[in-house]
């Protein structure tokens, strides 16, 4: 076995651990989003864009203008940065590679979620910010959809720190890949609570059209262009990732590496991006079974994965 340098183990060393992985999802984000849209192309019997095509369209709009609206104010300006900034903390946060969580300051599912809230705010605040009818229109979406959503992946979370005894990613990713769980019952229903909440925030159908200009990701951005808007595309993507990154890393720590030494940290990358891939693959394949439905019936469906998750708080509660 060949350990990682002695710096590795101390804070400093977990923190480049964090920022390499967080920028490794960076540049892999636009390739995912490309395999989501080709499977998804392949299914429908179209031929569809390339996987590389993300990475194409965000180099055009490198090369083009900012324009934003003469009375866009300064919350315009900064959410693309903000947007990108947030994801990229909570990348560096998530135990991916190794069971422990690289940057243990972020790394708790308490700031994860407030991360995850900034991210959103930002994002309909913008919309509204622009005073464009269309992107209004989204922005009302986005904060709907956030409503309800996050109340799922919030309680689906929360029994499972519960049950790890701890919000802490890295202990939680610990205690769920020991062979024996203390609430089988609580946290296997609690999971499915949270693949239901990440799948949504994935903006996959019957949530949101994911497909070119999406209905509600894409309407607060009808007003931005150029390096801006390649920010924005490539702060989604990497959301999409993130949240596909903590069901697997953090709910399926399967294969992550157990000590700090090239091999295993290596193997344990290998895993993460075989579960990761696996994920995107599962939920193409499952929203195109589904159909396309009305926005304001959202909710009914949601109500399902809410009672998945608070049959999970209850089982949790009487000790199943």
């Amino acid at each position: 076995m060949i350990n990682l340098p002695s710096e590795i183990a101390t804070s400093g060393g977990m923190f480049l651990l964090g920022l390499a992985q967080a920028l490794i999802l960076l540049a892999l984000a636009p390739l995912f989003s490309g395999i989501s849209r080709m499977i998804r192309a392949r299914i429908q019997s179209r031929r569809g864009p390339g996987v590389l095509q993300d990475y194409r369209d965000i180099a055009k709009l490198m090369k083009r203008q900012n324009i934003l609206p003469d009375n866009a104010g300064i919350v315009s300006k900064l959410m693309p940065y903000v947007l990108i900034s947030t994801v990229l903390v909570v990348a560096m946060s998530l135990p991916m590679f190794t069971l422990a969580s690289p940057f243990g300051a972020a790394g708790d599912l308490i700031t994860v979620v407030y991360l995850f809230a900034l991210f959103r705010f930002f994002f309909s605040i913008a919309g509204l910010d622009s005073n464009s009818t269309f992107a209004n229109i989204g922005a009302s979406r986005e904060v709907t959809l956030g409503v309800l959503v996050e109340p799922i992946l919030m309680l689906s979370l929360l029994v499972i720190a519960l049950v790890a005894g701890s919000t802490n990613f890295g202990l939680i990713s610990t205690a769920l890949s020991t062979q024996t769980w203390n609430y089988p019952v609580a946290t296997l229903i609690a999971l499915i609570a949270a693949a239901f909440a990440i799948f949504i925030e994935m903006g996959k159908i019957p949530f949101d059209l994911a497909e070119a200009e999406q209905e509600l990701q894409e309407g607060p951005l009808t007003e931005y262009s150029g390096p801006a808007f390649a920010l924005i595309k490539v702060g989604l993507s990497l959301k999409s990732m993130v949240v596909a990154a903590i069901f697997v890393s953090v709910l399926i720590p399967f294969g992550a590496a157990q000590e700090l030494s090239i091999s295993a940290v290596f193997f344990g990358a290998v895993f993460f991006f075989v579960k990761l891939l696996i994920a995107f693959v599962l939920a193409c394949v499952f929203e195109n079974t589904l159909a396309r439905t009305r926005f304001m019936l959202a909710g009914r469906l949601t109500i399902i994965g809410f009672g998945i998750s608070v049959l999970a708080f209850v089982f949790y509660l009487i000790g199943l």
